[in-house]
């Protein structure tokens, strides 16, 4: 937990910086490979799991830790399926329904906080095993609404959407990707939440007042961009950094001043 806060710490004193739209990215990124970047060294696997370890996301794990597991029906057979929630209240939730459904079972699991980074390690680094543990992202309802909005403002069709929307924002008559700097380092910001980055929207209004009517918000599917950390050889993924929502945030910094002051 301490660790997973101080890599929280570290990617949310990036937003405290100043945002700008970064001259050197190309207008559009297509498939996530700019035109005029050439291609770099993929991530390694070690890199993207240090890059998703700032993220907590939360399973249902039972009184060791272990996660609850059901199972999918797949093209090569049956698969185990745990679910992974971006929302605590909707795993909470999951819990609830299960006290009329299982009391049993409900009684001996609860809600664990896991770095993405643990996921993506687990799951996504061995796809050739057909015996692997699978994972299954549940996105939030309230931020599928605002990723089907957005979709609609830019004239794309919200039935072609699955899976956790994350957002993004450009701005300028190009439309340059906003990205913030810290010192001389530079990061893309992709949100869990429209909202968090509408608070972002708001502090580079501030900065850059005759910009912000340029400004455009783009939605990418979590899933897509993992599979692009893992397959794709794009300088513009090195400065991709995912932003938590607020109140998993505020839910973690409490859960480590409980255990301080329990010490």
């Amino acid at each position: 937990m301490m660790k997973l806060l101080a890599r929280l710490s570290l990617v949310l004193g990036i937003l405290g910086s100043h945002l700008l739209i970064n001259p050197g990215l190309p207008p559009r990124l297509p498939g996530f490979l700019p035109i005029g970047i050439q291609p770099a060294l993929a991530l390694t696997p070690d890199e993207i799991v240090q890059k998703l370890g700032a993220v907590p996301v939360f399973t249902i794990t039972d009184s060791d830790g272990s996660p609850l597991v059901g199972t999918a029906e797949t093209q090569g057979g049956t698969a185990s399926v745990v679910e992974v929630y971006i929302s605590r209240q909707d795993a909470q939730n999951f819990i609830n329904e299960l006290k009329t459904q299982n009391p049993q079972l409900a009684s001996s699991v609860q809600v664990t906080p896991v770095p993405l980074g643990k996921i993506y390690e687990i799951g996504f680094s061995n796809q050739n095993n057909p015996e692997r543990l699978m994972f299954s992202f549940v996105p939030t309802q309230q931020q599928l609404n605002s990723a089907k909005a957005v979709l609609e403002a830019n004239g794309q069709d919200i039935n072609q959407f699955r899976g956790v929307p994350l957002f993004l924002a450009r701005a300028g008559a190009d439309d340059r990707v906003i990205t913030v700097q810290q010192g001389d380092k530079q990061a893309i910001p992709f949100f869990f939440t429209k909202e968090d980055l509408q608070g972002m929207l708001d502090q580079f209004k501030a900065q850059q007042p005759d910009l912000i009517s340029s400004v455009k918000i783009e939605v990418v599917p979590l899933e897509v961009l993992l599979d692009a950390f893992r397959t794709d050889n794009d300088q513009f993924l090195e400065l991709v950094i995912l932003i938590p929502p607020r109140e998993t945030v505020e839910y973690i910094q409490q859960q480590r001043q409980s255990s301080g002051s329990g010490r």
